[in-house]
């Protein structure tokens, strides 16, 4: 089957996978993730952070962007660009006041946020509908995060349950590979580029 075509019935798979957890179940999901990814060097270290802010049926990080800014880190999030039909990376310091209802009902950062040197970034938390521990991100269709990572360099790091975790992605030329995937239970691994 064509790697399109495949991914397809993978995103509906992963979908329904996820719509299968209770709301407590993500809950305590999202804890598990959130707990996993502060003990890690990855996160210790960076000091500046690309965040999304989480759908539904998305492994929740978000009370992990106020404990950076505690912290003294740089945050960013992605902001939609109409005109280019693309995202930019842009800064946010106050996310009681600068985020404002964006594409598809996620926040974003508003006018008044200034754009971010996207190579500044040390580490990217990027959501999908499923991973591979060889590096492969399944998004939604729409290559929104494959364009917008295409000329980062830091390290990007996928974020999912660990029902959307499956090493038999099929992969495209526009697809961008990830360093590490992070979910609940198998915490942060390391991509194994060699597998994919």
């Amino acid at each position: 089957m064509e790697p399109a075509k495949e991914k397809v019935n993978l995103r509906k798979r992963f979908r329904d996978a996820v719509a299968r957890l209770t709301s407590a179940e993500r809950q305590e999901a999202s804890t598990h993730a959130r707990g996993q990814l502060l003990k890690q060097p990855v996160w210790q270290d960076a000091m500046t952070v690309l965040f999304y802010a989480p759908m539904a049926d998305e492994i929740d990080l978000w009370p992990l962007a106020e404990t950076a800014l505690t912290l003294g880190k740089r945050i960013a999030l992605p902001r939609f660009v109409p005109e280019q039909n693309a995202y930019e990376v842009v800064e946010v310091t106050d996310l009681e006041t600068e985020l404002h209802r964006g594409l598809y009902g996620v926040p974003e950062p508003g006018p008044e946020c200034r754009a971010f040197p996207q190579n500044d970034l040390d580490l990217l938390l990027i959501p999908g509908l499923g991973f591979s521990t060889a590096g492969v991100r399944i998004g939604r269709g729409k290559g929104y995060y494959d364009r917008l990572l295409a000329n980062i360099q830091g390290t990007k790091c996928g974020v999912g349950f660990d029902c959307q975790v499956d090493d038999r992605l099929p992969t495209e030329p526009h697809d961008i590979l990830l360093d590490f995937i992070l979910t609940p239970t198998f915490g942060l691994v390391a991509a194994h580029r060699n597998q994919a």
